[in-house]
């Protein structure tokens, strides 16, 4: 199963991104993660998006295309994978959309966490980090809000878009999860 999986800080996407790698045994593929190995191995694409990313700006989508597209061809994600941090533009959506219909591996799903922006602020300011004051975290919050939206809409379009209630228990929100994936291979 290829899904796409986002959500808003302090909705619960880390903690419930680990139960549906585990569920459905498929590997978690996140932009960082794929960044900081290109660095680490010092690949001509690493080396170049360490370049953006040291003067704080993000790597341009044909590099991060490039990355996402040799990471998806690696053995672990012919059976499927959860994408988590991508895409994050139009440009990315369609471009993945792209890549796995040429493959004949289309996107199974879009899971979506949804909660309610103030509640997302009071379990933000709770975990009690330096950079979580409520300025600073409203700003993210509504940073991400004009990110997905259009990648909402897109998706939602298609008829690949799930909403899920995020709050609860991590429990109850992954049975909802479950739910979802139910209706989705069916």
């Amino acid at each position: 199963m290829r899904l796409i999986f986002i959500g808003p800080p302090g909705a619960g996407k880390g903690t419930q991104s680990k139960r549906l790698i585990d569920y459905l045994q498929v590997p978690h593929v996140s932009t960082g993660d794929m960044l900081r190995q290109e660095i680490k191995d010092r690949t001509e694409y690493g080396l170049r998006s360490q370049e953006y990313m040291a003067i704080g700006k993000l790597v341009p989508d044909p590099i991060i295309l490039e990355i996402m597209g040799h990471r998806l061809d690696q053995r672990d994600c012919a059976n499927g994978c959860l994408f988590d941090g991508f895409p994050r533009t139009l440009v990315q959506a369609e471009a993945l959309d792209d890549f796995l219909s040429r493959r004949g591996t289309p996107l199974d799903g879009v899971l979506e966490l949804v909660v309610d922006k103030e509640e997302l602020i009071r379990r933000t300011l709770a975990r009690g980090r330096e950079d979580d004051r409520p300025d600073i975290v409203r700003n993210r919050l509504d940073l991400f809000y004009k990110q997905t939206a259009l990648l909402s809409d897109y998706y939602r379009k298609r008829g690949l878009l799930h909403a899920i209630p995020g709050t609860g228990s991590p429990d109850e929100v992954f049975d909802r999860i479950k739910q979802v994936l139910k209706k989705i291979a069916s």
